[in-house]
């Protein structure tokens, strides 16, 4: 039985925001919510040694923020250079098999 070839999706660029966002967006709310974790416990250690109340603040503010903010940077940008270089791949894979 020959089987006919399967026609292949043609990439669409418009898919390239939505997923780098949506992506960056999730990335960033992982990496706050660790980072925040990890800030309250070094709060309640630092308050711990030094003999005071923990201010919960500081691990939002100093720790949690920041960090977010470093990452949801970093995951941006290449996110963005991955999903552009997949872009171009699929599309010159496709112009490829369209014309084999």
């Amino acid at each position: 039985m020959i089987s006919s070839p399967v026609p292949s999706r043609h990439p669409r660029w418009l898919y390239i925001p939505v997923r780098v966002l949506l992506v960056t967006f999730l990335l960033t709310l992982l990496s706050f919510a660790l980072s925040l974790m990890l800030g309250i416990l070094g709060t309640i250690v630092a308050a711990w040694l030094h003999g005071v109340r923990p201010n919960m603040t500081n691990a939002y503010r100093q720790v949690a923020a920041p960090v977010a903010a470093a990452i949801g940077a970093v995951v941006l940008i290449s996110m963005a250079v991955l999903e552009v270089r997949r872009y171009r791949r699929d599309k010159a894979l496709t112009a490829i098999e369209r014309f084999s």
